[in-house]
């Protein structure tokens, strides 16, 4: 509009200087462009252009049908892809063959380690990776022989060796000489260093090189992150650690400025049985200045009481955050104590304890150690408490806690039964009884109660305890002698599911069938193939890139940006249920500390899901603090659950896709808890 009365000032200026040149001769053309000069001049701004949308990456249409033949598994249709000529395709194309994970196409991504596109090597390098082929180990040395400028090219390259090498060749991760300055290839050799530990082939010598690596300068972040978490997961090598990394181990909880990278010393010092390793946790877990490190000490602390544990951790159970508390209660859980110290002493401070699922868990460590005398006025406490709370959650940690004592059978096995109110009561209820069967002083006499609590679990048809019951009937130390009658039952309860929503119960009672039949070959779960529920690709190119998600709960505001260019199907699924208000008024219903907060569970006990599965969407994203992944019960069996993590926790990456990112709110994300609700969650304008 303003660019249309501009330009009618300079019709009208042209049609009055006409009519002067009839006069005037000449002059008409002077006063034209001293009129237009001060229209423009005069004329209000123009606005400013606004910026350049990125361009959707699934309106390419070649872009959608390697996507769909990654949804459909389809590795011979991505093949071509690998030699096409736009180097955006290749690298699709390769990291749609992470999702695969089809070792057939091994030999076609080896050439693809020397592309001149550095995202297509990344790429390529991933996919070997997720693919765990032992064969590509040579090209692999061979490519990390060669310079190569891309730094996260090199650490997939890296990180693919280590998801590689086998028992034999696990030393090529360290041996072969790194191109250029090794403080360019710490950061991928550490990484390198998590994943053989990760998978259990970590050596003395690793030991030397992680803490080589975790003294790289406090700059290389990356390296000092890995090598942190490589000592987390080296297993069997305890001397060793304490012989070769304790010095650096010490110096690091304290001393350096990354919290996950003294978080992670906090956990490899407790496997250290040395004086200053212990004297090291307690001042973590009492002083340090973040609340996830200090949950890491309690929980490396030994189980061995003394009275310096003890006076940390009683301080720990009053803090005002949820997760340190309940990681201070776990740890009067699992730490061994004479039968008296925990009912005559810390007892009492269930009263000073403010979080309820903290004191629910104070009471179940003071019901298993108490001495017999004390146990009754404990558990009598606890049902009293049943009794009052009208917290469901709160209801299922007492009853967990009830499964200490033999003689709450009766109790537990009542609520079990319970064919009304939440499902997660029953169902925590008959998980308490085969906690309770596990006792050593669980009464012979009961076994035939306990196997026909079993039965009605899978007569009744409820998902969630018929995991539990098929779990039972698997273990032979709970039920010696399944009879012919509970083959039939758990066949019977295994049919009547509806698949693929109800995966998770049939994957339970198929491994119990499997193990009591002593089965060689165990039966393969059945996959929701594509055709039951396609890619939405009018949902996916709906949503913008950048598009985020605000998730009001009831501690605050999560804000989540989603991944759609990473996992289209992931993100039409959880925006087509948004839209419906699927997940308004939903619970987190598991939450455990330093690790994930998860909900979207529409039963709010975690067994429940929507008529659909998804096949996992796997791309080059990782497991960082605020990472949100899709739960899932097994690859390409992902629903509508979701968690958040708290920390980075790359064990996750390669097997729970990643759809989404908190980019506000990740102190909400730390305090929340088992019952806090999603209020609603919504779509926010670009």
């Amino acid at each position: 509009m303003r660019s249309s009365r501009g330009l009618g000032g300079v019709g009208m200026a042209a049609q009055r200087s006409g009519r002067a040149g009839a006069i005037c001769g000449s002059k008409p053309v002077f006063w034209l462009m001293i009129h237009l000069f001060l229209s423009l001049l005069l004329a209000p701004p123009l606005a400013a252009a606004p910026p350049t949308k990125p361009a959707h990456p699934y309106a390419d249409a070649t872009r959608c049908r390697i996507a769909t033949a990654q949804d459909e598994r389809q590795t011979t249709a991505l093949l071509p892809f690998l030699v096409d000529k736009n180097p955006a395709y290749r690298a699709a194309a390769a990291e749609a063959l992470g999702s695969v994970q089809d070792t057939k196409a091994v030999p076609a991504l080896l050439p693809l380690l020397h592309d001149a596109t550095p995202a297509v090597r990344r790429a390529a390098a991933y996919a070997l990776g997720q693919a765990g082929d032992s064969t590509a180990v040579p090209a692999l040395v061979q490519r990390l022989a060669q310079p190569e400028p891309n730094s996260p090219a090199r650490r997939a390259t890296y990180e693919a060796l280590g998801r590689c090498v086998t028992k034999r060749s696990v030393g090529q991760v360290w041996t072969m000489a790194p191109p250029g300055p090794d403080s360019a290839a710490a950061p991928g050799r550490a990484w390198a260093m998590y994943r053989i530990a990760l998978r259990g082939l970590a050596t003395p010598e690793a030991v030397s090189q992680a803490t080589k690596l975790l003294s790289q300068p406090k700059q290389n972040l990356a390296a000092r992150m890995g090598a942190a978490a490589a000592f987390t997961r080296m297993r069997g090598l305890d001397s060793v650690l304490a012989r070769v990394a304790l010095p650096v181990l010490l110096k690091d909880v304290t001393t350096d400025p990354n919290y996950y990278v003294r978080a992670n010393c906090a956990t490899a010092l407790g496997r250290v049985a040395r004086p200053a390793a212990y004297l090291a946790l307690l001042k973590a877990a009492n002083t340090d200045a973040d609340h996830r490190v200090r949950i890491a000490a309690l929980r490396a602390l030994p189980s061995e009481p003394s009275i310096q544990s003890f006076a940390v951790v009683k301080e720990a159970l009053v803090r005002p955050l949820a997760q340190e508390a309940l990681t201070a209660a776990e740890w009067l859980l699992k730490v061994q104590v004479d039968t008296a110290t925990i009912a005559s002493s810390d007892f009492a401070d269930v009263r000073r304890v403010q979080h309820w699922r903290a004191r629910a868990t104070l009471l179940q460590a003071a019901l298993r150690h108490a001495r017999v005398a004390f146990r009754s006025v404990i558990a009598d406490s606890i049902r009293l408490r049943y009794q009052k709370t009208a917290n469901q959650y709160e209801k299922a940690a007492l009853l967990a806690a009830l499964g200490e004592d033999v003689k709450q059978f009766g109790f537990l096995a009542k609520e079990a039964a319970a064919t009304s109110g939440p499902t997660v009561v029953p169902g925590t209820a008959l998980a308490a009884l085969v906690s309770l069967r596990g006792n050593k002083s669980f009464p012979v006499a009961r076994q035939a109660d306990f196997t026909a609590a079993l039965r009605r679990a899978l007569a009744g048809g409820d998902e969630a305890q018929l995991s539990t019951a098929a779990e039972a009937f698997g273990n032979p130390t709970l039920v010696p002698a399944p009879q012919p009658a509970d083959l039939a039952a758990l066949r019977q309860a295994r049919d009547k599911l509806v698949l693929p929503r109800e995966i998770e119960a049939w994957i339970g009672l198929q491994q119990a069938l499997d193990k009591i039949e002593k089965t060689a070959t165990p039966t393969p779960a059945p996959r929701g193939t594509a055709r039951q529920h396609p890619i939405d690709w009018a949902v996916v190119q709906s949503v913008p890139v950048g598009q985020r998600v605000r998730v009001a709960t009831t501690q605050g505001v999560i804000v989540l940006e989603l991944k759609v260019a990473e996992a289209p199907g992931a993100v039409a699924s959880f925006v087509a249920l948004v839209r419906q208000h699927f997940y308004d008024g939903l619970y987190f219903h598991r939450v455990v500390p330093d690790f994930v907060a998860q909900g979207g569970d529409p039963r709010g006990d975690g067994s429940g899901g929507v008529p659909y599965t998804l096949r996992s969407e796997f791309a080059q994203l990782n497991y960082g603090a605020g990472a949100v992944g899709l739960a899932s019960a097994g690859k390409d069996t992902e629903s509508c659950q979701f968690f958040l993590t708290h920390e980075p926790t790359p064990h996750l990456d390669g097997r729970y896709p990643i759809f989404a990112q908190v980019v506000s709110g990740l102190d909400v994300v730390q305090r929340l808890e088992i019952g806090d609700k999603m209020l609603r969650v919504e779509l926010l304008k670009p």
